[in-house]
């Protein structure tokens, strides 16, 4: 007996093992798709082999009390007879319920066989629908062919393919160029889940105004000193910025403002772009960057909105959900946030890890780019073919997603930063204490101060001349002996210098920070250099690459008047003087006149807390790049047939410019609104720019589109002997000497920056409200 059941015990398990050999056992051919259908099966076929298991257990265990019994018996072989036969009764019965085990599993065993069969035989379905696919022939998808062919040649040089399901078989290529990207159509054999008509999105989440900046301070985090910079000037102006969030929540009344997902990725920060910023911190580096990103941050954080902030490339990853492997692939799912701010850095890493999404979703970036991007430079073709492509332009985005320091240009949004602002007591505290005799000089790095010699020498001789310029401990600072050098001071330590000076000398370098606006609001006057001729791409090393020219003329060059044009333009005397430093005679003739002059601490309300609130309101609740207006077709394309809408334009009561007419019915929905526009023609060389300045505008890119018809030009009695649809950053415009005018075929190429002697430009101009350039009257 002991013999059958061991017989039978052995053949149970070998049934278990081969049984199990089968589910465990996986070709290394098998693609994701075939893996899939057995999965399925081997689901239940997990949960049949686990009962088996609990009844091979159980089998055992009875088998070894009969063995236990069977050894009894031949120990006692002589006593045989003295034991009655129905000892061995019970024996008899577990036989049979060890039979009716093997039974049970052997039917168990008959059903798993089953199962893998109907696996193995969907499997060869699928493999031979997969052996069987062929590129279809769409005219709605045009590029499949070429995409599948692409394929074929390099689906193994990113792991992101695999990761999608790619095999290397023509199926696999079809079902991700129609399910992950969108270049081949659905393949009919799919299993497709029928589409369910989706809920309608929930109601927005209301932004509110924040009280407390504690949850701000832990979003940024910790770990470089960049960081924690970013987050002391945060703490410090934090009254300030709850001061202002007051007056703009009741200059809005109550108005519905939709909280928006905001990702703030600070790409020049990250380990990957080198992250020269954090290092230099302590010893003089640049810090008008990180001033302004600390601003941002706390701007969008009090307005209310929903924030993540990074400084890493993993993270970057993480929050937008890039698929594994170098960036080819689009993400694995849509997008979770409705803005992106980040930099030029920042930039070139999404691009580099979204594949596809990157051009799905750029229309919701916004780049925080200092200088500026003008659209000749932006339009990747354009600057191409005209000689205009530099390191950093060449996007194609609209050129009002770059956001910069200073309000250089309006084809660009201006974000600006903050300054400290005083109370009515600080600023009689400063004035009665300012040091007519107290210098300080504009410039934390030695090598700013190397060549000013000359310079020093006469101004030491009205006033003490003061630095902070860092030094090691062990090498003294190179700076004149004359001069009272604090070091490297404390951004609060700094104002209190600044409070008591009367004057903030520059000396060319560094160009547009934010220290000469903090100079100007604690009551000090701000002395730069005129440059003559002025500094460019052609005469300087710093500006070579940039993508702007500000005072474009047909060479389309960077020039820069002074160190800073905006304190020059927007400021002025008495609290920025410009002068030629070359002439010794108008140099200490400005610091005689500067020190007799009285004047108060003043700072521009856009670089106030609640100027900066209010643009940054404006910004997110009305700019929308991802909707685009079409424009009317051009000369060339029209057909005969087909007639202009009349122009929405008309004279106005002096016939000198064009306004919006009121008869023209319903305004279209735009931002800025159109009651706001003027359309003025500029004089030869004079830009878009200069020309709305000179009527006391702004100019406004955005309204191009509205004046960029052969009508206006009849309007404005400009007699066009052709009419010529181009690209060029100059259009539209005409060329009065030969009777010829020319439309803006390139919606990206309109541009408020750019002139030249042969063209009078079409301006759009708009008004501003008083101290805010950036918003018309009506645009908050």
């Amino acid at each position: 007996r002991i013999f059958v059941l061991g017989i039978g015990f052995f053949t149970l398990c070998f049934l278990m093992t081969s049984l199990g050999g089968q589910f465990s056992a996986k070709r290394l051919g098998d693609s994701p798709f075939t893996i899939r259908t057995e999965v399925m099966g081997a689901l239940e076929s997990r949960g049949v082999l686990r009962r088996m298991s609990d009844m091979l257990e159980m089998l055992m265990k009875r088998m070894d009390i009969l063995a236990r019994l069977e050894n009894s018996t031949d120990l006692h072989k002589g006593d045989e007879a003295r034991f009655p036969l129905d000892r061995f009764q019970p024996a008899a019965g577990l036989m049979e319920r060890i039979q009716a085990i093997a039974q049970n599993v052997s039917d168990i065993a008959i059903k798993v066989d089953q199962i893998l069969r109907n696996s193995l035989l969907n499997g060869k379905v699928m493999e031979g629908r997969r052996d069987q696919c062929e590129v279809p022939r769409d005219p709605k998808y045009p590029d499949c062919a070429a995409k599948v062919e692409w394929m074929r040649a390099r689906w193994t040089s990113d792991p992101c393919y695999a990761f999608f399901g790619v095999d290397g078989t023509e199926c696999s290529f079809l079902i991700y160029l129609s399910e992950v990207e969108w270049f081949c159509p659905p393949l009919p054999w799919r299993n497709r889940t029928v589409a369910v008509p989706s809920p309608p999105p929930p109601p927005r989440v209301q932004a509110a105004f924040r009280r407390d900046l504690a949850r701000l301070l832990e979003l940024i985090g910790t770990g470089k000193e960049s960081l924690s910079f970013m987050k002391k000037r945060i703490r410090h102006l934090a009254q300030q910025w709850l001061r202002a969030a007051r007056r703009l929540e009741e200059k809005l009344a109550g108005r519905q403002r939709d909280q928006k997902h905001i990702l703030v990725h600070i790409g020049f920060l990250t380990e990957e772009s080198g992250d020269v910023f954090s290092p230099r911190v302590l010893k003089g580096g640049p810090l008008g960057e990180m001033v302004q990103w600390a601003d941002i941050l706390a701007a969008l954080f009090i307005l209310g909105h929903s924030l993540r902030v990074t400084v890493s490339l993993k993270e970057l990853q993480s929050h937008l959900g890039v698929p594994p492997g170098r960036g080819n692939c689009p993400l694995t799912s849509p997008l979770p946030f409705d803005l992106i701010y980040t930099d030029y850095h920042g930039l070139q890493q999404m691009k580099q890890h979204m594949g596809l999404s990157f051009k799905k979703y750029r229309c919701r970036v916004r780049v925080i780019d200092t200088f500026g991007t003008e659209p000749a430079y932006n339009h990747e073709e354009y600057a191409t073919l005209r000689g205009y492509r530099t390191n950093w332009g060449y996007w194609n985005l609209q050129p009002a997603q770059f956001m910069t320091m200073f309000p250089h240009t309006p084809d660009n949004s201006f974000m600006g930063f903050v300054s400290e602002e005083l109370n009515q007591t600080e600023r009689q505290l400063i004035k009665a204490n300012k040091v007519s005799s107290m210098a300080v000089v504009y410039g934390k790095e030695a090598s700013i101060w190397k060549g000013k010699e000359k310079f020093l020498a006469i101004l030491n001789k009205y006033m003490e001349i003061h630095g902070t310029v860092y030094y090691e401990t062990q090498r003294p600072p190179e700076v004149p002996a004359f001069v009272k050098n604090h070091g490297l001071l404390p951004q609060h330590e700094f104002q209190q210098l600044l409070r008591k000076a009367k004057l903030f000398i520059g000396f060319g370098f560094p160009y547009e920070g934010p220290a000469p606006l903090e100079a100007i609001a604690n009551g000090c006057v701000f002395l730069q250099a005129r440059f003559n001729p002025p500094h460019s791409s052609l005469n300087h090393e710093f500006f070579r690459g940039k993508p702007t020219s500000r005072e474009a003329t047909g060479t389309t060059v960077l020039q820069v008047s002074s160190q800073h044009p905006y304190a020059e333009d927007f400021i002025g005397k008495p609290h920025v003087w410009t002068v030629d430093y070359n002439n010794s005679e108008e140099f200490e003739a400005a610091i005689k006149t500067i020190m007799r002059t009285q004047v108060d601490p003043y700072l521009p309300y856009e670089y106030t807390s609640e100027g900066m609130l209010e643009r940054i309101h404006a910004y997110i609740q009305h700019q929308d790049f991802c909707t685009t207006s079409s424009l009317p077709p051009s000369p060339k394309t029209r057909s005969p047939a087909m007639q202009s809408p009349p122009s929405p334009l008309a004279l106005s009561p002096n016939a000198t410019h064009l306004v919006w007419s009121p008869s023209a019915g319903q305004a279209p929905q735009a931002w800025p609104p159109v009651a706001s526009l003027q359309v003025w023609v500029s004089e030869p060389q004079h830009t878009c720019t200069e020309t709305c300045r000179h009527h006391g505008l702004v100019c406004e890119p955005t309204f191009f589109r509205f004046l960029n018809k052969e009508e206006v030009f009849l309007q404005l009695s400009i007699a066009c002997d052709s009419t010529e649809s181009e690209m060029n950053h100059l259009y539209p415009a005409v060329a009065e000497n030969v009777r010829e005018c020319y439309l803006q075929k390139e919606p990206l190429l309109f541009s408020c920056a750019g002139s030249n002697t042969k063209y009078r430009r079409l301006c759009p101009c708009r008004d501003f409200r008083p101290g805010q350039v950036a918003l018309c009257r009506d645009c908050l």
